[in-house]
């Protein structure tokens, strides 16, 4: 699901329109998340602060509102160790 959340975080377009006061701000709102996902707030905060200590996304908050976006830099180092550690002979 982790996995899932990061590719969903891609694309905005995957998740409801934002509300008028976050049109301009970057970013997917942490119940938009939970409601694709279809689990518990708990849960899904659970995954993304694990995602977010990780360094895979990061997080900022607007009022009561937590909007969460991929951390770009962090997952194409993350992906090139990766490789980097398969590939070694």
């Amino acid at each position: 699901m982790r996995r899932q959340i990061i590719k969903w975080l891609k694309d905005r377009s995957n998740f409801p329109a934002s509300l008028p006061e976050h049109a301009n701000l970057d970013g997917v709102c942490v119940s938009y998340i939970q409601e694709k996902a279809g689990l518990s707030q708990s849960t899904i905060s659970n995954y993304m602060g694990v995602l977010k200590k990780a360094g895979l996304v990061t997080s900022e908050r607007h009022g009561q509102w937590t909007l969460y976006q991929r951390h770009e830099a962090n997952i194409e180092a993350f992906l090139n160790e990766v490789e980097k550690e398969l590939l070694k002979l």
